[in-house]
């Protein structure tokens, strides 16, 4: 019984440190001011990146973002599993990554989760979904819209649903910085 109470408590605190961060994520134009409420709420951001307004949490814990990595307006992050987005990342508008889903195949329609990994250098394309258990490999480009559901290699270009590479980067040696982020996003 007291399992089930503690539970549901660390359940409603979690909610509540949720909907903070969302009105933190809605109302407030400053990219500090948003960097200190999302790392109080425990997600982890390397120095020079920018969490743009709008952004979505589940369970922001479990987020760690690297250097110089920007994560559009409109984005979902999933923290319920791990979610780690490397350094130089380009995350764009909309963006849904999740690390949990319900398992269609059970009778109780039970929950599970898997990882989400996004190395460095990658860029996802606006509206673009990365569903539970993937890795997206060092400098690899996920095309607007697209769907993955698996993992993408290293260098590869995907789109589609469910998303299939479509061509291969021509850049190898990757060292690029993303650049400042728009003050007011």
């Amino acid at each position: 019984m007291m399992e089930k109470i503690f539970c549901r408590v660390r359940t409603i605190l979690l909610e509540f440190d949720v909907m903070v961060l969302h009105l933190i994520g809605d109302n407030v134009p400053f990219h500090c001011i948003r960097r200190l409420f999302y790392r109080l709420g425990g997600v982890r951001i390397g120095k020079g990146s920018a969490l743009h307004m709008g952004i979505r949490f589940y369970d922001p814990a479990g987020i760690s973002v690297g250097e110089d990595s920007i994560v559009g307006e409109g984005s979902v992050l999933d923290g319920r599993d791990r979610l780690v987005i490397g350094n130089h990342v380009d995350i764009a508008t909309g963006v849904m990554i999740y690390n949990a889903e319900h398992d269609v195949r059970s009778p109780s329609f039970r929950a599970v989760t898997a990882p989400v990994i996004i190395q460095d250098y990658v860029f996802i394309g606006p509206r673009a979904i990365i569903l539970p258990g993937t890795t997206i490999k060092k400098g690899a480009v996920v095309a607007a819209g697209a769907v993955v559901t698996k993992d993408v290699d290293e260098g590869s270009i995907v789109g589609g649903v469910p998303a299939k590479q479509i061509g291969i980067r021509q850049t190898k040696n990757l060292n690029y910085k993303l650049g400042r982020a728009a003050w007011f996003r």
